[in-house]
């Protein structure tokens, strides 16, 4: 079947945090094509290329959410009366009660079909006084009707980049018209498209969220430097897309219990829930979860990203207490390199704390200090490979006040490993009774447990043992694939997609399908397998050296 994979700031670029799950997923199901259908976020994005494709990929189309993609087209008199029509119904559901947001936005994305892209009109005096009616409706909440002409301003920009979507010319019978199945890799803006090839051609919509995209936006919203009505706008926007998209979905795949919660709230359809937990690379821990080495039994280990949100200065101070109780013990904390200055700030303030809580211990007068807390880069030499890391102690930790989907966790539950974690996003779900779990901001809690199981090696090894067996059954790589690859087929076998077979003139071939075709279940003849179709190799696209090629004609395929 030929897959519409629809990502948004991820694969196929090599920068974004989509991109190795969807690589795993195309590579893991080859017996299917797919089209790419990606949006980027940057300029930096864009010049860092894509990672290498694998031969199923048959055609990449991209766009841009970061740039201006100003068409030149305007509207006459008539389109401008259908646009305001249609952006009045979207800008009233944003600003109030939320009626009549669907109609909207399919109306705005039936005027771009026709008509052409929505940029010039969507930043317009008339875009502009439509929010400003909405806001000042009857109805509308008590945050928007603060909001001024530059916050009507702000938010329109916001609003077409987000919209950008429905103004591309992905919607024919050429591009997502052609596939069997979209597959949006997040929702918002990339699921928008996927929407429309449903609305348009029927095409079925699944929609996997790993990191669920509002709770996203609603974080970056409350970070910058937005007003407070356009923060309230563009979280409402936010949440009624979100609505629109698990209404119409056929399937949604949240990765944890904790993005279920969300997607729940938003009125996700229970029944349309089905939780994949992300595949993970096992076989890269393999010789550590397998060995005898336990690591060192006095070291406590921290893998992950130095960031406010992982809570170090936590750790270190539970770290504190601990040494109080068992001298030996160590901290080894393992990160990638540090980018941004936020990121290099806050690392500076970790090393300056660890300085200030464990002064560098000589064992006489005439050693070298040392510190039993180290900073260390994953690549470094004391931990060439990630799994080096783990295996340099008997026990890790993760301390963070905010996570999603802890990867981390589970790659320790790969080694082996006894974990002592906070109780933050879907951390209780991926241990399932193999670690212990201590609220979040709680230094005592947290040495406690480091405690316990530092002075107890039988627990440790027990935990860990554990710990691989439940990593081996629920996060490799091969249950996820699985899981998709089940999926596909059922949604394929629910909802087919029904196409008029036509010639060059466009008239409709009498013959062009076998009986068999219009009877339910799978029908063969001849070594062809008939599901209603065109033959696949009479449609399909070669890509070759990284350019979509031309397509393949039935003559050229015979040649």
């Amino acid at each position: 079947m030929r897959i519409g994979l629809l990502t948004d700031g991820g694969y196929p670029y090599a920068t974004g945090e989509s991109r190795l799950w969807c690589d795993r997923l195309v590579r893991g199901l080859a017996q299917h094509e797919f089209d790419i259908y990606a949006l980027s976020r940057s300029a930096q994005q864009e010049d860092h290329g894509w990672i290498r494709l694998p031969a199923q990929v048959q055609r990449v189309r991209t766009a841009p959410l970061w740039a201006p993609e100003d068409d030149g087209h305007t509207y006459g008199r008539r389109e401008r009366r259908r646009f305001v029509g249609h952006f009045t119904e979207l800008a009233s559901a944003v600003c109030g009660p939320g009626e009549g947001f669907a109609d909207g936005l399919y109306g705005l994305a039936e005027l771009a079909r026709e008509r052409g892209g929505l940029y010039a009109a969507l930043r317009s005096e008339l875009a502009v006084r439509a929010l400003e009616s909405a806001c000042r409706a009857p109805g509308a909440r008590r945050t928007v009707h603060a909001a001024t002409v530059p916050d009507y301003l702000a938010f329109a920009d916001q609003l077409e980049r987000a919209l950008r979507p429905l103004s591309l010319d992905w919607y024919g019978d050429d591009g997502l018209g052609a596939v069997d199945l979209c597959h949006a890799a997040s929702g918002g803006s990339a699921a928008l498209s996927g929407l429309l090839a449903k609305r348009f051609f029927g095409v079925p919509l699944l929609v996997t969220e790993y990191g669920v995209q509002l709770r996203a936006h609603y974080l970056a919203a409350s970070e910058g430097e937005l007003t407070a009505p356009v923060r309230a706008l563009l979280a409402a926007f936010q949440g009624r897309l979100a609505a629109e998209v698990y209404a119409q979905a056929s399937v949604i795949t949240p990765g944890n219990t904790h993005a279920r919660r969300w997607q729940e709230k938003c009125g996700a359809d229970r029944a349309k829930l089905r939780t994949v937990y992300p595949g993970m690379e096992a076989d890269r821990f393999a010789a550590v979860g397998d060995g005898d080495d336990s690591g060192d039994e006095h070291t406590l280990v921290w893998v992950g990203r130095f960031e406010p949100a992982k809570d170090l200065i936590a750790l270190l101070h539970a770290f504190a207490e601990v040494r109080k109780e068992e001298p030996q013990a160590r901290l080894r904390l393992f990160g990638a390199p540090v980018h941004g200055p936020e990121a290099a700030t806050y690392l500076a303030h970790c090393k300056a704390l660890a300085a200030q809580l464990f002064p560098d211990e000589a064992a006489d007068a005439h050693a070298v200090g040392d510190n039993p807390v180290s900073f260390e880069e994953i690549g470094g030499p004391e931990a060439p490979e990630l799994a080096d890391a783990y295996a340099s102690g008997g026990v890790v930790v993760l301390s963070s006040v905010v996570e999603g989907f802890p990867i981390s966790l589970v790659e320790a539950m790969f080694c082996a490993r006894a974990t002592v974690s906070t109780d933050v996003g879907a951390v209780v779900e991926v241990i399932g009774g193999t670690g212990l779990v201590v609220p979040p901001r709680n230094p005592r809690a947290l040495a406690d447990a480091c405690l316990a199981l530092l002075r107890d090696p039988e627990r440790r090894e027990r935990l860990g043992a554990a710990a691989r067996a439940r990593a081996l059954e629920l996060f490799t790589i091969e249950q996820n694939l699985t899981a998709f690859r089940g999926i596909y087929l059922e949604l394929i076998s629910h909802s087919p997609v029904k196409r008029e077979a036509v010639d060059e003139d466009g008239e409709p071939l009498p013959f062009a399908h076998p009986a068999e075709a219009h009877v339910p279940g799978h029908w063969t003849g001849g070594g062809t397998a008939f599901s209603g179709r065109t033959p696949r190799w009479a449609d399909r696209q070669d890509r070759v050296g990284g350019l979509v090629g031309a397509a393949v004609t039935p003559k050229e395929a015979r040649a």
